[in-house]
């Protein structure tokens, strides 16, 4: 008897007709002979809800209690779901993120998953019940609720699908797989039948938000079936696997992030060990950085600059500004009116004319590139956030996605 874990997110169990539509999904899926095990977000936007509400009585409200409150959401979400499939005559049970056992640090809000403990579930899948699992949420060694953080319905899918060796991972979404680009942007995008960990990791972190990228990490760390399709139509989906069929295609899709702010320390000391003293405060306050350049230096000082998300722009501007106060550094400056643009495809890496191509499309679209970095597999650069529209078709026809 094969196991299939399914996750459901927030816009496909938003409303009564869509719960009835993901229990039918189950179901199908269960009298083909298949254990069941569905993890599901909360609907549509109560997590965002709850944080109003929450700011409301406290804004500044601590994160143990933050995560009590969001741990709610999916909860609803499971016991509505779990009512639907029992409507349907069907036998069924939901289960929180603690009663399904998942163990995590104490990080609140960011927590990372220790271990799960899979006897419980093992447990009702032995007596044929489907499972409904809440996503998103666990408990730390002190019994507190924590939660996994953004896009952590589909860590806690992959990472179950791994720890019961599920036959096959669905991620259902409101999209029907992983495309060339964003369809809402590029009317051209293509649906990929398939795609490797390593392409969906990079297009993961640069900005498509078919999957986060912490849960394709964990798919790939242990091999798991990965797919994603829709919830909202029967057609096949993005199969996500090592190993993909051999293509033409150099580049395998584009992706933009505007979730970036560049943020430059200037006309610092060009002496040794000054770039660590930089990004060594901002790790200790756990700002990730991303995109960095250092200019060539002049007079005996340098530039340094790199990206950040939004939500860390004001504590990386603080710490630079410290930085520079005490080390003599003539200022610093914040841009916020930027875009990541990126191209992602494992083919990249042996075949030249690659980045050539990108910036030719780029420079015949009139589309100033202001900082660029490279792997194996992905380029991004940088360009101004009033182009990135423009920036992500021209890449696209340019490589004839």
């Amino acid at each position: 008897m094969n196991l299939v874990v399914q996750k459901f997110g927030g816009t496909s169990v938003k409303d009564a007709e869509r719960i009835f539509n993901v229990a039918r999904i189950i179901t199908e899926t269960y009298q083909k002979g298949n254990n069941v095990v569905a993890v599901v977000s909360a609907q549509g936007d109560t997590t965002d809800d709850l944080i109003a509400k929450a700011e409301e009585i406290n804004p500044n409200a601590s994160k143990r209690e933050m995560d009590v409150l969001l741990t709610t959401g999916e909860q609803i979400s499971m016991s509505l779901l779990a009512m639907a499939i029992e409507k349907m005559g069907f036998p069924v049970i939901s289960l929180t993120g603690w009663q399904a056992g998942f163990l995590s640090d104490s990080t609140h809000g960011a927590a990372r998953i220790r271990r799960i403990n899979k006897e419980r579930i093992d447990h009702e899948l032995t007596k044929r019940n489907i499972v409904i699992v809440a996503g998103f949420q666990a408990i730390n060694r002190y019994d507190d609720l924590t939660t996994l953080g953004r896009g952590g319905s589909d860590t806690s899918a992959v990472a179950l699908a791994a720890v019961l060796h599920a036959d096959l991972c669905q991620i259902f979404t409101d999209v029907d797989g992983v495309y060339t680009a964003d369809p809402r942007f590029v009317k051209t995008a293509r649906k990929m039948d398939e795609i490797t960990y390593d392409e969906m990791l990079e297009l993961a972190s640069l900005g498509a938000g078919v999957l986060h990228n912490r849960s394709v990490e964990m798919a790939k760390k242990y091999n798991v079936n990965l797919e994603v399709l829709s919830s909202l139509t029967k057609n096949p989906g993005t199969k996500i696997k090592e190993v993909v069929k051999l293509e033409k295609m150099l580049v395998r899709g584009v992706a933009r992030d505007n979730d970036v702010v560049r943020i430059s320390i200037v006309g610092v000391p060009d002496q040794p060990g000054f770039a660590f003293k930089i990004f060594s405060q901002l790790a200790a306050k756990k700002v990730n950085v991303d995109i960095i350049l250092q200019s060539i230096g002049r007079d005996g000082t340098k530039d340094i600059s790199f990206t950040v998300s939004r939500s860390h722009k004001d504590l990386a501007v603080s710490l630079m500004e410290e930085i520079n106060d005490r080390l003599g550094g003539k200022g610093i400056l914040c841009d916020e009116n930027i875009s990541k643009v990126s191209i992602v495809g494992a083919g990249m890496q042996t075949n030249p004319g690659v980045a050539s191509k990108m910036f030719e499309a780029l420079a015949e679209a009139n589309i100033n590139i202001q900082m660029i970095s490279t792997s194996e597999i992905k380029i991004s650069v940088l360009v101004a956030l009033a182009d990135s529209d423009k920036a992500v078709n021209a890449i696209h026809d340019a490589f004839d996605l």
